[in-house]
């Protein structure tokens, strides 16, 4: 509690002390200066507490970890100490942009969340005030992971100097929509990994609310409905004005008809087709330098292959859910049996164990594509082609950090399940998710959405999955997994 209280009075001092000279003029010597180490601490601070440090805090609050708090406040100290280093630099000048103005911006927030912290520390209202502000710190905390994006994007932008003048327009277009695929990555992971029971709550299939999102997904390229008829803004129709709009209304006209066979908890392949079709016009995407044309190519076979993998993944590696052995004579027509009968338990355990690796590919796939498209602008590639650097050394660059930034999402969300009151062993543990209970045995009267779309020659019994002979020993000694409404 004390050192909340310190940290907030210490961060409001250093930002009244700090006095930064926006520059909206400068000399070519000021923009080329060397960089000082002052403004090198500072990237790297800023980059480890708002991409590392915040997002694992965020998990450790969602799972009421004890660590929370410390982790939080270290976050804020280091913030402070950053802010201060990045109005402190000397060497390299840089204009007046949007980094430096969100990071005044940013203050409300961090304040504000500080604020909420120490008032929840307090234990007081407990029944009239404090379960609002209970719901106010959650959604700041959420919202932490996109500031930091956000700002580590920004900041990115004004050390290259980038997006200004014509440029802004296709910067809005490639970072937006490479970060909507990053974020649609985000949370088709996490309903796949740890998300299964909250779908079953919500009573409708991904494909539901993917399609919404498809729909009505705001942006400022023409991949929504709001935009579809603003991407040509006069003159002649170029070639680049119809590909764009054309895109646009595939996405709403597709989500559409995701939305209508999304109806009674079903599945559909409809979205995964969307991101295939996307995928094909952007591969064919010609651009000025060959660099960049390889580079957009690549981005369109990336995000073709997340489509196809999607639609792989909802017709044939879903894993199936049966209602309970006691309850045979009630068979659904939506189980995986062949009309045969039931498959073999080696059969079975093959496919649960090829259904778990396979649902990493959609969503790393849709990582890799975002940032593809992200490190696909002109000016990025312009600076690249001056490097004289190949496509294959630019591509296997970006698919290098995918593999990083996926693994990172995909630890927090391992974190998420293993820590706080979800830690094996923790008081209450019947809450504690184990990602091996949505593949093997399914509630009785379970909804439909996890199961893939059903083939010809699928047979009406319902069986639950067995387990191979490599876990028949462990099982003896643990009681056999279950989700349970």
């Amino acid at each position: 509690m004390h050192i909340l209280v310190r940290t907030c009075f210490t961060f409001l001092f250093a930002l009244n002390a700090l006095a930064h000279d926006h520059h909206d003029e400068l000399t070519e010597e000021e923009t080329s200066a060397p960089i000082d180490n002052i403004l090198w601490i500072h990237i790297l601070l800023q980059s480890l507490v708002w991409g590392v440090i915040f997002p694992i805090g965020m998990v450790l609050g969602l799972s009421r970890s004890r660590w929370h708090v410390p982790l939080q406040v270290t976050g804020y100290a280091l913030t402070v100490g950053g802010y201060i280093l990045g109005h402190s630099h000397k060497g390299r000048a840089f204009l007046a942009g949007v980094h430096g103005k969100f990071a005044n911006i940013l203050i409300v927030p961090i304040l504000g969340q500080l604020a909420v912290g120490i008032y929840l520390k307090l234990h007081i209202n407990e029944k009239s005030i404090r379960p609002y502000i209970v719901t106010l710190h959650g959604i700041i905390g959420k919202a932490y992971p996109i500031f930091g994006w956000a700002q580590i994007l920004f900041g990115f932008i004004a050390f290259r100097g980038y997006c200004r003048g014509g440029a802004l327009g296709q910067c809005l277009a490639h970072y937006i929509m490479g970060s909507g695929f990053i974020a649609y990555s985000v949370m088709m992971t996490i309903i796949l990994l740890v998300g299964e029971q909250w779908i079953r709550r919500s009573g409708r299939s991904p494909e539901f609310f993917d399609s919404v999102v498809i729909t009505l997904w705001v942006r400022t390229v023409s991949f929504c409905i709001v935009n579809t008829f603003t991407e040509h803004h006069g003159g002649a129709w170029s070639v680049k004005d119809m590909q764009h709009t054309i895109m646009g209304v595939l996405w709403w006209t597709g989500g559409i008809l995701g939305i209508f066979l999304s109806r009674n908890n079903q599945r559909n392949v409809v979205p995964g087709i969307i991101i295939f079709l996307t995928g094909w016009g952007m591969s064919g995407h010609a651009q000025a330098l060959m660099i960049s044309t390889q580079v957009h190519a690549m981005f369109g076979y990336t995000l073709m292959l997340a489509g196809l993998t999607r639609i792989l993944e909802v017709c044939f590696f879903a894993p199936s859910f049966a209602v309970d052995a006691a309850d045979d004579d009630n068979r659904s027509e939506h189980t995986l049996a062949d009309g045969a009968g039931a498959r073999p338990q080696a059969q079975q355990s093959a496919k649960a164990a090829a259904s778990r690796s396979f649902r990493f590919l959609p969503p790393f796939l849709l990582v890799a594509a975002g940032l593809l498209f992200m490190s696909a602008t002109d000016e990025e590639l312009r600076y690249a082609h001056g490097l004289e650097l190949d496509h294959v050394t630019y591509i296997l660059s970006v698919f290098s950090m995918a593999f990083l930034l996926y693994a990172f999402i995909v630890s927090l969300v391992s974190l998420y399940s293993t820590s706080g009151r979800n830690a094996p062993g923790a008081a209450g543990g019947a809450g504690a998710i184990d990602e091996r209970a949505i593949e093997l045995v399914s509630p009785r009267g379970a909804a439909k959405w996890y199961a893939r779309v059903p083939t010809q020659g699928a047979g009406p019994h319902a069986h639950v999955l067995g387990d191979d002979d490599e876990e028949e020993e462990e099982d003896m000694m643990a009681p056999h997994l279950s989700i349970r409404r």
